[in-house]
């Protein structure tokens, strides 16, 4: 693992660099805040500690506040990440959405996909009609979910609440590479969660969910679960080739 890292400006964004070493992976880390919104340097913290614990560089791309312009976005970034070699994906609510959105388009295409990817607290379903928004709204402190639909709405623009690259439940889960998946069991939109992972290992998936009791035990535990996940799927600089 690194003990110092070092951030520099990158041309999608910012970039976090461990302070020594060869860097066998790049992790593409897309982030996102309760309110659909955020900046990547919001990211940086946990970029920051993804560096030291992997030893990989994590690039904290930019993308702009609507659909499809944001996952064009992304994918400008992962083609940069993938172009230095194997490269992860890892992203945080409407991040998690772009991430998983982002394998959907590049499997269609026959392109090369992440070695692995992780999501936390993604929003997976923008149709919004999971269970878990209703009986989750009173315990779930971090969301406004009174707000969400309006917020979801200005995201996604005209284009069908139910597109699978919008909506990644919705579409064809075969052929996507090692998922690790988090979330409260108090949040409103942890059904989206337990829905893709349920989806993904019936498609044949390997699918490593983890649940934790609320927002802070989550937020505790899951940098090092996505650290090891990280580095189990790219141990040695692998890079994973697949079509839909």
């Amino acid at each position: 693992m690194a003990s110092e890292v070092r951030v520099d400006e990158g041309p999608f964004g910012p970039e976090v660099r461990p302070g020594s070493g060869t860097v066998a992976q790049t992790v593409l880390y897309l982030h996102g805040d309760p309110r659909l919104a955020g900046t990547p340097q919001d990211a940086l913290p946990t970029a920051r500690e993804l560096a030291r614990l992997t030893g990989y560089t994590v690039v904290c791309a930019r993308y702009r506040r609507r659909f499809p312009q944001a996952l064009e976005d992304v994918q400008s970034a992962w083609e940069h990440c993938h172009a230095h070699g194997p490269a992860g994906v890892a992203g945080k609510r409407l991040g998690g959405a772009l991430a998983a959105g982002l394998l959907l388009r590049l499997r269609d295409a026959g392109a090369t996909l992440p070695t692995c990817a992780v999501l936390s607290s993604p929003v997976l379903d923008f149709t919004l009609d999971s269970p878990s928004l209703l009986l989750n709204a009173a315990a779930d402190r971090t969301v406004d979910a009174q707000a969400l639909p309006i917020r979801a709405a200005t995201y996604a623009g005209t284009t069908p609440r139910d597109h699978p690259l919008l909506s990644p439940l919705h579409g064809n889960l075969h052929g996507l590479p090692p998922l690790q998946l988090h979330a409260a069991g108090t949040e409103v939109l942890l059904d989206d969660t337990l829905s893709f992972a349920t989806r993904a290992a019936h498609s044949g998936v390997a699918v490593d969910m983890r649940i934790h009791e609320d927002s802070a035990a989550q937020g505790l535990r899951q940098l090092e679960a996505t650290a090891q996940f990280l580095r189990a799927w790219c141990p040695d600089g692998s890079v994973v080739s697949r079509r839909g």
